[in-house]
Order: structure tokens, then C-alpha cells, then sequence
């Protein structure tokens, strides 16, 4: 175990959406960076409805899921593998696939953490699985579906100005829209199940987790097919109207 020194710490308030930024010592232990929270401060009870954060070490700057752990919380680096991601975001393709990139990795790091679960789960060969969700798994997983969400319902926002300016792509957006509310269902009975992380049933959770993957799986490889070769034509940032 390695003592540092600073980091800041970015919390979303649930109730106002509102963000939280506090200074927090912090030391690393096992590779992973953990804070203090034995006094269960404000920024503690965001994390457990949003378990997203932000986190500022020097010049380094990176999200991560915030796991508690009894006393203190370890805050682990939410990011793709290298070469998962475009070298630069220059047009909304690539914003495209750099949200991608990060969904395709992060639900393959809930669904590792979800079979190292439901194994440990197990009494024996045959035997049904103990009830329960580890805290960890209900983290990644939240804030993996918090952000599905999120990206979801800004896509559902420019749907129809796509469609306004690419009248052919009418039934592709129908079908997408139509994938979202096929994906935001299974969000739906994850949520319920991870409302009460003691008494969910883990196989439950397995087989909901398991569709939510082949079902999203499918969506992001026809969104791409689909929508690169147009989103590829504008560009990100987006450039505002010329100046007088």
C-alpha cells in the first residue's frame, strides 16, 4: 500500500443533478485508488445512486465507478482498451464510436464480474445459486445502465433532425427507436433486481444481463452499419453559424 496525496472527486446529487467536487486524500492498494469515507459525507450517498464519477489526480483526468468497501471506497478507472477508441474525435463517427467503445467494454466487464459472482454463488455441482448481488456488481452494473440510458434518450433527441435531413433513413430510426425501448425493458428488470442486491436472485440476474447483451450487441453493430457513413460527414465539436 502506497500513500499519495490529492485527488478531485466529481459526484452527481441525485435529487438535483447538480454536481459535487471535494478535495479527498487518497492512497493506492492493489492497483486500485481508494478513499475514506468511515463519516458517510454527502458525496458518499451520491455515489450510491450514481455511481459514475469524475476523478482529477495532477494532470491525470478519468471517470470511474465508485465501489464502497466498509469504511472506504475504491474508485476504479472506467475507460476502453487501447485501440478500442479512434485516435481522435474529429466528426460524430467517431464520437459514435468512442461512446461504443466504451459501452462494449464496460458491459464486458459487468458480465465478468456477474459469472465470477454467480460461480462463487454456487454450494456445489447442481446446486441453485445464494441469493444476493456483491456491492461491486450492483455498481458497475448501475452506472453502466445510467449511462446506457443516458445516451439512449440523447439519441432519441436527434433522431428527428436526422430524419428531417435524411428523409431515407426513416425506418432505420424507427428501428432503433423501437431497439431502445427493447433494451430500456430489460434496464428496467435489471433495476428492480438491483434495488435489492440482498435478496435478488443471481441466475435472474445472469439470464436478464444475458439479454440485455445480445440485444444491445445487435443494436451498436446496425447503428454503425447504418449511421457512420453520414454521421462521418459532420463535424464534432459541432461549428456553430458563420460570424457576421
Amino acid at each position: 500500500m502506497q500513500t499519495s496525496d490529492i485527488l478531485q472527486l466529481t459526484t452527481t446529487d441525485p435529487d438535483t443533478g447538480e454536481e459535487r467536487t471535494v478535495a479527498l486524500a487518497f492512497i493506492t492498494a492493489g492497483g486500485r485508488t481508494v478513499i475514506d469515507a468511515a463519516a458517510e459525507p454527502d458525496w458518499y450517498h451520491d455515489i450510491l445512486a450514481r455511481p459514475m464519477v469524475s476523478v482529477v489526480i495532477g494532470d491525470d483526468a478519468f471517470s470511474a465507478v465508485a465501489v464502497p468497501d466498509g469504511t472506504t471506497v475504491a474508485l476504479d478507472r472506467s475507460e476502453p482498451e487501447a485501440g478500442e477508441v479512434p485516435a481522435e474525435v474529429e466528426n460524430f463517427a467517431d464520437k459514435l464510436m468512442e461512446i461504443h467503445a466504451w459501452l462494449r467494454s464496460q458491459l464486458r466487464h459487468v458480465r465478468a464480474e456477474a459469472d465470477a459472482h454467480l460461480a462463487a454463488a454456487h454450494d456445489g455441482i447442481g446446486a441453485a445459486p445464494k441469493p444476493g448481488l456483491g456491492l461491486q456488481l450492483r455498481q458497475h452494473c448501475l452506472a453502466f445502465c445510467q449511462f446506457l440510458e443516458f445516451h439512449h434518450t440523447s439519441e432519441d433527441h436527434m433522431f428527428p433532425a436526422l430524419e428531417s435531413q435524411h428523409p431515407h433513413l426513416g425506418e432505420t430510426v424507427d428501428r432503433l427507436r423501437e431497439e431502445h425501448r427493447v433494451v430500456a425493458r430489460i434496464q428496467g428488470e435489471l433495476a428492480v433486481l438491483l434495488a435489492d442486491i440482498g435478496s435478488a436472485d443471481p441466475a435472474v440476474f445472469a439470464s436478464e444481463l444475458d439479454r440485455l447483451s445480445a440485444e444491445l450487441t445487435v443494436h451498436l453493430e446496425y447503428e454503425e452499419e447504418s449511421l457512420i457513413p453520414i454521421l462521418a460527414e459532420i463535424p464534432f465539436p459541432p461549428t456553430g453559424p458563420p460570424q457576421p
